[in-house]
């Protein structure tokens, strides 16, 4: 099996495992705690070593999967672009997964007490893993290309919305259905990633795309020539 295949398959086993423990971390959480209003946090710090800090960790682990992948596939034809998009991607997907271990390991405080330093720690890394992974689908889309980049675009412009009123919702909104919020944007963000990792299982590892054509290109000229000594013997 091909390398990028069995790193899109084992990130999408990581994935799926993630997702499960998530929903069991919701469901035996003891305290009596709102998931409309509260955060995924909220509910972790309240089951603190649970189930959900080894969700994320894992989600953590399974993007680790994909970045050496995407160093190994391109397309486009322009030399060059593809390949630095791909680098800046990769190292956005990197911060998304910083920021993912950095919360799993660094709790929030709990609901209804002041912030102390680990609690601003934990929040700015989630802040940070929520933007990121956004800009990575964003760059990708045109580097997977098909089908995928128009569902990246999509889950892209989605996760920003989504962004936008949980940021609105943490202010002015007076935390305003905060938790479903935030739920929603960790759905649309865990299906943009599910997305690279379905496209890498199917892209063969290898250079750029347009590189053939190139070297087609290139030899054209040797091939004239031996012709043409051919013709004159």
């Amino acid at each position: 099996m091909p390398e990028n295949q069995r790193n899109g398959l084992l990130a999408l086993g990581g994935i799926a495992l993630a997702a499960v423990l998530a929903v069991l971390g919701h469901v035996v959480v003891n305290d009596d705690l709102d998931p409309w209003s509260l955060t995924v946090s909220d509910f972790a710090v309240s089951d603190r070593g649970g189930v959900i800090d080894v969700a994320m960790a894992l989600l953590a682990a399974a993007t680790a999967m994909l970045i050496p992948a995407l160093w190994r596939t391109g397309s486009g034809s322009e030399p060059g672009g593809p390949r630095r998009r791909q680098r800046v991607a990769a190292l956005f997907m990197a911060a998304w997964t910083a920021g993912l271990l950095t919360a799993a390991v660094v709790p929030t405080n709990e609901p209804g007490l002041p912030m102390d330093t680990a609690a601003y720690l934990h929040r700015y890394a989630s802040v940070v893993a929520f933007l990121a992974l956004p800009v990575a689908g964003w760059l990708l889309a045109g580097h997977l290309g098909g089908r995928a980049a128009g569902w990246l675009r999509a889950l892209t412009m989605v996760s920003l919305l989504l962004a936008g009123a949980m940021v609105w919702s943490a202010y002015p909104g007076d935390r305003m259905l905060l938790g479903l919020v935030e739920r929603l944007l960790i759905l649309t963000e865990v299906t943009l990633l599910s997305v690279v990792a379905v496209s890498l299982t199917r892209r063969p590892a290898g250079p750029v795309a347009g590189a053939a054509p190139e070297a087609e290109a290139a030899s054209a000229p040797l091939t004239s020539s031996r012709l043409h000594l051919l013709a004159s013997d």
